[in-house]
């Protein structure tokens, strides 16, 4: 399993409607778990805000600029 973001890197959320937009309220997230595979193959990974931590798949997020 091929992970495209590395722990400690700084990523941004993109919009649901299109994978290069980014999200409208831009927060900055990190990296802090590089999770197993979905059940469609897709890499996860759990990323954290000064606003708290969530789950995400590969294509929901994007490096920071």
């Amino acid at each position: 399993m091929l992970h495209k973001f590395k722990i400690h890197q700084r990523v941004q959320m993109v919009r649901s409607g299109s994978s290069d937009a980014l999200a409208s309220d831009i927060d900055v997230f990190e990296v802090v778990r590089l999770m197993p595979e979905d059940r469609s193959g897709e890499a996860a990974y759990r990323i954290r805000s000064p606003k708290g931590e969530r789950a995400v798949r590969e294509s929901e997020i994007v490096a920071l600029r």
